[in-house]
């Protein structure tokens, strides 16, 4: 395989449901940074206070954990579709977004958006929309699993009835029946890469192919389920390998991500070309990544680690 390795980042990965060694895979294969938008931990919460556990330790230890391993972390807060079915937990949910909106390293509003196309999923989409359009903030949509087309398009509907610029929404796990209308109408185009479902990477480079570069980006959102923390290198590798100039793949799998959540002005390239020195010895919270080990870079360094 074709290995010409480039600055890469994921612009929707679930690091809280990965392992550090996953963070050694990712800096291993040149990804740089990494955002993280808030979503469902596979079973409903039960209470606010499991939220605000969540949006905390987005903005705190996993940015920190990110940062052991020379890694930018990015977060995106949100209530996701699913659990916006709960509407006495929602209404909860919606009193922390704003406190949470504007820390530092939250470059979006997200996931929010529609899944089984609810009129609570509407209601609560809404509300966050007018919370990312009062703070002037990106916002990261996620479409539906069942019934994609449909609620793609109802879900750009919306933030142009909120007066939202398509411009600074990335409507995320798009596939071939979406992605034309997601273009047309101005708004990112987010791919999520998954082995077996959603979108292949043989696929990715045939939307490629098809649409090119401009407004388009890959992303893993590897998460707690089948899927691969990988995916963004592997299918950069694999569009090398078959022709796309390194330039076209540069763009999706780098510069779109930095310039749609670099409006949030809180993401900048020099965060990670002209980084602090890693201290592995730092402490977050009185807590460290090392476990006992004398360095974390000893451990970046293991070949243990498969790739």
């Amino acid at each position: 395989m074709v290995d010409k390795k480039m600055m890469l980042i994921d612009p929707h990965i679930h690091m809280t449901s990965r392992t550090t060694d996953d963070l050694v895979k990712l800096n291993k294969a040149g990804v740089v940074a990494i955002i993280e938008p808030a979503f469902w931990l596979g079973q409903p919460r039960t209470t606010v206070g499991s939220f605000q556990d969540y949006f905390s330790s987005l903005i705190g230890w996993e940015r920190f954990r990110a940062g052991q391993f020379g890694i930018r972390h990015y977060c995106a807060i949100g209530l996701n579709a699913k659990e916006a079915n709960n509407e006495a937990l929602a209404e909860e949910v919606m009193e922390l977004i704003p406190l949470y909106a504007c820390k530092e390293g939250v470059v979006a509003i997200g996931e929010i958006g529609l899944d089984d196309q609810t009129a609570l999923e509407e209601k609560y989409y809404r509300r966050q929309l007018d919370i990312a359009k009062e703070l002037d903030m990106v916002v990261n949509v996620h479409t539906p699993h069942r019934d994609k087309k449909q609620g793609t398009i109802r879900s750009m509907e919306i933030c142009i009835e909120h007066g939202i610029d398509p411009n600074k929404v990335i409507i995320d796990h798009n596939n071939e029946e979406t992605a034309k209308e997601v273009l047309d109408r101005g708004f990112w185009a987010a791919f999520t890469i998954y082995p077996k479902t959603k979108m292949g990477n043989e696929r990715m480079i045939e939307i490629l192919k098809t649409y090119g570069t401009d407004h388009i980006m890959v992303d893993s959102s590897a998460d707690w389920g089948c899927s691969d923390v990988l995916s963004v290198y592997k299918t950069s590798q694999l569009m090398l390998e078959r022709g796309v100039p390194i330039e076209q793949v540069r763009q999706v799998c780098y510069q779109n991500a930095l310039t749609a959540y670099g409006q949030s002005g809180k993401m900048k390239e020099e965060d990670w070309t002209h980084p602090s020195e890693v201290d592995d010895r730092a402490l977050f919270q009185g807590n460290s990544v090392l476990r006992g080990q004398t360095s974390g870079l000893d451990y970046i360094s293991d070949s243990n680690v498969v790739t």
